[in-house]
């Protein structure tokens, strides 16, 4: 798929994965939304050319405050990369709160947006849908488990979502990145991929239309948990 002249939102554009993303496909000639909290981080995306819009993707209120705001926007590829990790340690007091917030935005969320602006995609000569999800939904990690569950949640819907259009032209896209060095990994000490390399490789997949994509180690995982699924989640637990 040619990104060029295509519009793209990209959720949590304003940081990390989704900023680096954003910015190649700008570079790409691509038309670039970019959503996200932070009021100075959405002014330096705006300067940096993308075209910034406020959104909290962790209540349905948020969500259906972007698509009313997309009204009439004609979107050819949504990238769903918003996310948040949130502790969840039995040893301690669990936040309850966080832990909603964290499953709407890394999972509810996904599915709100699709949801929301299938109509305009399906209006388009050629679509796609990008579900960022993580090299943790083959085999989770015990010091992660809301996330992981998120994200092994999200990856499920994707391979459902993409069974359903298999007759449409919107391609479904499922990326599958490894730790990541942004500023949500900044206490996790095992080595980290740079994000423009994952982001040039989530944009690679997009051009040649791969369904799935897992990046840089994530392969690595992939295979273990295809050939030796109980190695791979004995070995992931402790990571």
């Amino acid at each position: 798929m040619q990104v060029g002249g295509r519009t793209v939102l990209v959720t949590g554009g304003t940081d990390g994965i989704g900023l680096e993303l954003a910015r190649q496909l700008r570079d790409k000639g691509a038309r670039v939304l970019v959503c996200g909290r932070d009021a100075d981080r959405l002014a330096a995306a705006g300067r940096d050319g993308l075209e910034a819009m406020a959104a909290d993707l962790s209540s349905r209120g948020g969500c259906d405050a972007l698509l009313a705001a997309l009204a009439g926007v004609p979107i050819d590829i949504l990238v769903n990369n918003a996310g948040a990790g949130t502790s969840y340690d039995v040893a301690g007091d669990i936040d309850r709160d966080g832990l909603d917030r964290s499953v709407f935005l890394n999972l509810n969320a996904p599915m709100h947006l699709i949801a929301g602006l299938l109509p305009v995609l399906r209006e388009r000569p050629d679509a796609a849908i990008v579900n960022v999800t993580s090299g943790l939904a083959y085999a989770p990690r015990a010091g992660a488990p809301v996330y992981c569950a998120t994200k092994a949640g999200l990856r499920s819907f994707t391979q459902a979502l993409r069974f359903q259009l298999r007759d449409t032209r919107i391609r479904v896209i499922e990326a599958l990145p490894p730790v990541v060095d942004t500023r949500m990994t900044a206490g996790n000490p095992h080595r980290k991929m740079p994000a423009p390399a994952c982001a040039a490789a989530i944009l690679d997949a997009i051009e040649r239309d791969r369904e799935e994509a897992a990046i840089g180690a994530a392969r690595l995982l992939r295979i273990a948990a295809n050939v030796a699924p109980p190695i791979a989640r004995r070995i992931m637990l402790r990571y």
